[in-house]
């Protein structure tokens, strides 16, 4: 597909109010996108799980209006107002207005809740865009009851990515590649594609613990971290990497190799994380405790040869990775030597999951 596909020919139905609700999901990517061109085009491919428990719950009621000169829309987070989300709104019904055409027609009641604290230093940008674009979706659904499912999930994953990149891997599961790439099938700058190859059953059910390290805003922003990736020195390798990276994850999923899979998953998030201190202006965004998390994990795979691994996405907090059958020591692991060096001990239990659903009622 491609972005004329996503441009409505007309609409059969013009309901005068109603009302949808979805949850879309946050991912964490295994390949990292790091850098991007106009608009929200990555520099290179990427691939992620879709989690499941950390999850974004969008609900929106549409009214006709009369006026239909101007966007309308009131927003409620956790049940209050926030002015400061509106603008982000604001720019995005902007961006995907030609797209979807009958924003102006209705004023939007927009409520929206996270399943973890907003400061947990877990970003919500992907679940919480993903979410919206589900609801918009439905919506445009209703407008046109003829549209395929095809259509649906693909548009849907290209207005997300138009909030938020990542946004548009969390709206199906459990794997979401994203970014052409010329050796896998249907891949797109424009939105994700479940994942096409072969993956072995214990990457069905992998276990993410997400260590919440730090807990407050980042110093930098991500969107500011990509920009840095214009003009900087190691860009270039960084981007071919991600693309070989790619190639060589394709027989370890289907395998099941562990190994290779812990191999390219850990240098993957160190690369992130050395793009950011070999930029210019450089910063750091690893707390020391992630170090430390860091080395207790290294050392406990050493020890007794468990497949736990770490990834990290842009900031401090540690996603820690594991089959499903290693989840009882595991968790022990964490509760022992890891919970220590999180923000009041605390952490999140969250596995891969199925992508975004709608909620009845």
């Amino acid at each position: 597909m491609t972005e004329q596909d996503f441009l409505p020919k007309s609409y059969s139905n013009f309901p005068d109010n109603g009302f949808v609700k979805w949850k879309a999901p946050s991912n964490i990517a295994l390949v990292k996108y790091w850098g991007k061109k106009p608009v929200q085009i990555p520099a290179n491919p990427s691939v992620s799980f879709t989690l499941d428990t950390c999850a974004t719950t969008t609900s929106i009621a549409f009214t006709k209006k009369d006026e239909q000169e101007a966007f309308s829309f009131d927003l409620l987070f956790e049940g209050k107002p926030r002015e400061d989300f509106k603008p982000k709104i604001q720019t995005f019904f902007e961006r995907v207005e030609k797209y979807l055409p009958f924003l102006k027609e209705y004023h939007f009641q927009i409520e929206t809740s996270n399943s973890f604290p907003h400061s947990s230093g877990i970003a919500s940008s992907a679940s919480g865009m993903a979410a919206l674009s589900m609801c918009l979706m439905d919506i445009e659904k209703q407008l046109n009851p003829e549209m395929d499912d095809t259509l649906f999930y693909t548009k849907a994953s290209f207005l997300a990515r138009l909030g938020s990149g990542s946004a548009c891997r969390s709206v199906k599961g459990d794997l979401v590649q994203w970014g052409a790439h010329e050796n896998i099938p249907n891949s797109s700058d424009e939105f994700g594609v479940p994942y096409p190859f072969e993956v072995h059953e214990v990457f069905k059910s992998y276990c993410d613990t997400i260590l919440l390290v730090h807990k407050g805003e980042k110093q930098v922003s991500s969107t500011v971290g990509h920009n840095l990736m214009h003009g900087h020195p190691y860009a270039e390798t960084r981007f071919q990497q991600a693309f070989d990276n790619l190639d060589a994850l394709k027989p370890i999923l289907a395998k099941g190799d562990l190994e290779g899979f812990i191999k390219i998953v850990e240098s993957e998030a160190l690369t992130l994380h050395a793009m950011m201190m070999t930029s210019m202006p450089y910063f750091i965004l690893m707390k020391p405790n992630t170090l430390e998390i860091i080395n207790k994990i290294w050392e406990y795979r050493e020890e007794t040869k468990v497949p736990v691994c770490f990834t990290l996405d842009a900031g401090a907090n540690v996603h820690v990775l594991y089959p499903l059958n290693h989840k009882e020591e595991v968790q022990k692991f964490i509760d022992q030597k890891l919970a220590q060096y999180c923000e009041n001990g605390q952490y999140i239990n969250d596995q891969v999951g199925k992508g975004a659903v709608e909620i009845k009622g």
